[in-house]
């Protein structure tokens, strides 16, 4: 989380000109309450992942955009998992990410354990996101629907056993078009795998900085969708 703090306090607040700025900026990326009986609680991966249960931190962040500003091209593929793989991409091919996959590849890419992953902008921008797919050794692909791409993260992808520090993180889209909008979606559940915990993981200082991030994060992917 540490290159998270460092991001948010330079390449955010500062790059934005002021904490006010980016706020405008991101106004539209809503926290919205995380459910105690969200799908992702009862998944298989929680259940191996998180066996005793240690309290996470979680966030649930929306961003509805209307349809008429989508590109019609994924709209019209949208069922069979175009858009919310282009989100994905977006994600990580986008500004938000670029710091962090620049610090991840600097200190983690090579050519033999982690030469299988997604490291450039392009491979993170082409990819279909399939089951297995690691991320700059970060991110793996868990599973994946026409509308969620669910993905580990917390440790390297390397590491498949119980991890100290753990999380799921979802990508997720659904298209409302009685309201005439995409509400997409960005999901994170955060938790400690080894060992009792008796608190969630991260301090409020680093769930606040996390939450900027993910704004970011929201904000560059759903810009490589829209016209």
């Amino acid at each position: 989380m540490g290159i998270i703090r460092t991001f948010i306090s330079t390449a955010i607040l500062g790059g934005a000109g002021s904490a006010g700025a980016f706020a405008f900026w991101t106004r539209n990326s809503k926290f919205v309450p995380f459910s105690a009986t969200d799908p992702i609680l009862s998944t298989t991966f929680y259940a191996q992942n998180n066996p005793n249960r240690n309290p996470a931190t979680q966030d649930l962040c929306i961003r509805r955009v209307p349809l008429s500003k989508i590109n019609p091209a994924l709209l019209e593929k949208e069922k069979e998992g175009k858009l919310v793989e282009a989100f994905c991409a977006g994600v990580w091919s986008g500004l938000g990410y670029a710091y962090q996959r620049r610090y991840l590849e600097k200190k983690y890419r090579n050519d033999t354990t982690t030469k299988h992953q997604l490291w450039t902008k392009q491979e993170l921008a082409s990819s279909s996101y399939e089951v297995g797919t690691q991320i700059t050794d970060h991110f793996e692909v868990l599973s994946k629907s026409p509308s969620s791409i669910l993905i580990r993260c917390g440790d390297s992808p390397l590491k498949n056993t119980v991890r100290d520090s753990d999380g799921l993180f979802e990508i997720g889209v659904e298209v409302k078009k009685e309201e005439g909008v995409a509400e997409f979606r960005l999901k994170s559940c955060f938790y400690k795998g080894l060992g009792k915990a008796e608190g969630k993981p991260m301090p409020e200082h680093v769930e606040f900085a996390h939450r900027l991030y993910t704004k970011l994060w929201m904000e560059t992917a759903v810009r490589s969708l829209t016209l």
